[in-house]
């Protein structure tokens, strides 16, 4: 049984990963649905909770059918993380995570999320603090390292855990990698190798089949994994995943009429969440993958992804329906 604190998860969770203008409460409640054993929300910048920035309160929004979920908080300076941390305590998460891993220009280069790794002193010093403030476990999410020439992950993992961190996700990538190239797993065994380290450790990057997850799970020790960019549109991944450890076997891709009604869902719950304007503008990134490899299917993607109303994005889809009737899925 993995355990994040008094959590238990199973004897290897799937994890959904936090990921920007995704890992919203409409996308969760589906992975949730789908089979996803733990969740954390898109990350909120420290910054932005103790200015009570309206966007970054609202992503603080966590419901009970999705539990467990963490909340993810980021940013460079030990003190704003420190009340961060607090304000999201308070929101009721059963965990909180710091990014230690988001690659991307305006957050590395500013010493936040992936940045921190070219300090990993003011990394652990911060850990600590955070883990002082708040009550509930504390996670984190991380890259090997800055560059190839600077991975320190398992020292890293170590000096995280001594300070109190109840788990760790490794993204498998470096921050100069970003998301190009393939994942080098052979680092998490190192990790997972350290006789001091006793925390879980979860592997993320390029897990993309029930095939490859097999393969992973059974050449590297990690104890769960961390499904992002292939859950994107298609939240029935996890239980894929699941089924196909559980007996070899795939499951029959998802029908027409289920990916409908699961878009419909998502859509339905994004609308209400933000409201139509922004509930339909956000959807619009999932589209392709619930509908990736249907014939002739550009001329209504692109009205999916230019659609203004609930009611007409509602409309399309049922179109699509009538226009696909029979159609299978290829595995």
């Amino acid at each position: 049984m993995v355990k994040i604190g008094k959590l238990e998860l199973g004897d290897f969770p799937l994890l959904l990963a936090p990921m920007e203008d995704v890992s919203d409460p409409p996308f969760r409640a589906v992975c949730k649905q789908n089979g996803a054993d733990l969740m954390y929300t898109e990350f909120i910048s420290s910054e932005g909770l103790i200015r009570d920035a309206a966007k970054s309160v609202q992503k603080l929004d966590v419901y009970d059918y999705e539990r467990p979920v963490g909340i993810q908080i980021f940013g460079n300076e030990i003190e704003s993380m420190r009340e961060a941390a607090a304000i999201a305590e308070a929101a009721g998460p059963d965990i909180l995570d710091i990014n230690y891993g988001c690659p991307v220009h305006k957050v590395a280069c500013k010493g936040a999320g992936a940045g921190i790794l070219l300090d990993i002193d003011k990394m652990v010093s911060m850990t600590a603090e955070i883990v002082k403030r708040v009550n509930i476990p504390v996670t984190v999410k991380t890259r090997l390292g800055w560059s190839h020439d600077t991975i320190r992950i398992v020292e890293v993992a170590e000096r995280l855990q001594d300070v109190g961190i109840q788990a760790i996700s490794i993204h498998a990538r470096t921050r100069q990698q970003m998301y190009k190239g393939e994942a080098d797993w052979s680092w998490l065994n190192l990790v997972k190798d350290n006789p001091r380290l006793h925390i879980p450790v979860f592997g993320n990057g390029d897990i993309d089949s029930p095939e490859k997850a097999a393969e992973y799970r059974a050449k590297y020790n990690v104890d769960g994994m961390m499904i992002g960019r292939a859950s994107i549109g298609y939240p029935w991944i996890f239980n894929e995943i699941k089924h196909y450890f559980a007996t070899g076997e795939k499951l029959s891709p998802p029908d027409l009429n289920e990916r409908i009604a699961v878009a419909k869902k998502h859509l339905d719950f994004s609308v209400e969440w933000k409201g139509e304007k922004q509930g339909i503008l956000e959807m619009r990134r999932h589209y392709t993958n619930y509908f990736r490899g249907m014939p002739n299917f550009k001329t209504y993607r692109t009205e999916m992804v230019t659609a203004e109303s609930y009611e007409s994005v509602c409309n399309i889809l049922d179109q699509v329906a009538e226009a696909y009737v029979g159609y299978e899925f290829q595995p």
